[in-house]
This record gives C-alpha cells, sequence and structure tokens, in this order.
C-alpha cells in the first residue's frame, strides 16, 4: 500500500502497488497526493519510472485525482471499465464537488468491456471482475499467488448511492461474486487489508448483509 487517508492524503482511497517486474497501480488517490504517492513509492525501493498502468476500480474523484499526472509524468497507461471510462476522460459524475477538489480528465488507453478480464503483466496474469452496484463500471481484480488469493475489492463498503452511480440490487449481486472468489487476502478500497479467507469473507457479507 503506498496511499490511503494517513499514507498519503486524508480524501485518498487506498492506492496499492504491484510489482510484476513494470509496477501497477490500483488506483490513484483524489489528487492533492502525487507527489506523495511518488515519495512513497521510492521509499519503498521502487524506481517510479518503472509504472506501467494504473488499474482504475471505479470513476470517483478519490480513486482518479491523480491520473492525469500519473500518465503525463510517467507515461502510466490507464485501464477502466467502458461504462466508467466517459467519467474519466470527461470528469462528469466523478463526485469532485463533494471533494472540494479539481478533477483534471485524462485519456483511457484500454478499456475492459463486459464481465471479466484477463491483464498480463510479463509472466503475470491479474484477473478483473466487473461488479457493478457502487458506479456502473466499478470493477475488482484478483491474483493467485504463494499466500493465496488476492483480491483487490474497491469500494466493498460503500456508500451505495445513487445520485452519486449506484445501484443497490447490482450491489447485492456483485458482493455474492466477490464472496463466490473465497479471496485468502483482501484489499479494501478504503479500510485496509483483512485476512485471513474467514475474515474477508465475513467483511464482505457485513455489507451484503446490510443493504
Amino acid at each position: 500500500m503506498v496511499g490511503d487517508s494517513d499514507l498519503s492524503h486524508p480524501y485518498d482511497c487506498c492506492v496499492y502497488l504491484l510489482d510484476f517486474g513494470d509496477l501497477v497501480l490500483i488506483d490513484a488517490g483524489a489528487g492533492r497526493s502525487f507527489d506523495r504517492l511518488v515519495s512513497n513509492i521510492e521509499k519503498l525501493g521502487f524506481d517510479p519510472k518503472k509504472l506501467k498502468s494504473v488499474l482504475v476500480t471505479h470513476a470517483h474523484i478519490d480513486h482518479i485525482g491523480s491520473l492525469h499526472q500519473l500518465q503525463q509524468v510517467f507515461g502510466a497507461q490507464i485501464i477502466a471499465h467502458e461504462l466508467d471510462a466517459d467519467a474519466i476522460e470527461e470528469g462528469k459524475g466523478v463526485a469532485a464537488e463533494a471533494y472540494g477538489v479539481h478533477y483534471t480528465p485524462c485519456r483511457v488507453d484500454q478499456i475492459i468491456r463486459g464481465s471479466e478480464d484477463v491483464l498480463r503483466f510479463g509472466d503475470c496474469e491479474l484477473r478483473i471482475i466487473h461488479i457493478p452496484g457502487h458506479t456502473a463500471g466499478s470493477i475488482a481484480a484478483y491474483l493467485d499467488t504463494d499466500d493465496g488469493r488476492v483480491l483487490f475489492g474497491q469500494d466493498i463498503h460503500g456508500p451505495y448511492y445513487p445520485e452519486w452511480g449506484a445501484d443497490p440490487a447490482q450491489a447485492k449481486l456483485s458482493l455474492q461474486k466477490l464472496i463466490e472468489l473465497k479471496a485468502d487476502i483482501l484489499c479494501e478500497g478504503h479500510f485496509g487489508i483483512y485476512q485471513p479467507a474467514a475474515a474477508v469473507e465475513r467483511y464482505i457479507k457485513g455489507y451484503l448483509e446490510s443493504l
């Protein structure tokens, strides 16, 4: 983890760094922490110039604010689901006004379509699953490692406000999908990391039952 409300900026989501030789970020914070994110990557011993891609879990400002800078400075490829791509490229419906921050729209370089996809980085595969509910184009990602299945589940906790693009009925189906993945480790969108598998299931079920 290289970003969250403590590590980078109070407005930021959890930002996760994956090392596939080339570097991949999961999300990008709210936009006021670009320098801190870069510094945190460096403090962990990684070279930010090796940043290849940023996977966007959904198009809310606290997850997309630094995309433009990451793209411009490092040439990072922005990856997002087709149903949230327009919001990223146009800046409409990203809830920037709720945070009082400016969002600079940016190009989405790689579009994820449909319900599942696989992103390949060298010999590694990052599997993508479409989980509409928080937004229409919300996605989660997971990979299997020596420590078990790691799930980047995005904002499982919601909130599920229709005025921010949410659909609680779809969210119920999506959270059930995440439970069925039987992840051993959950990297959540704002509340950090949960393990082992029983704790992951308990966390997701708690929000499913509240909908």
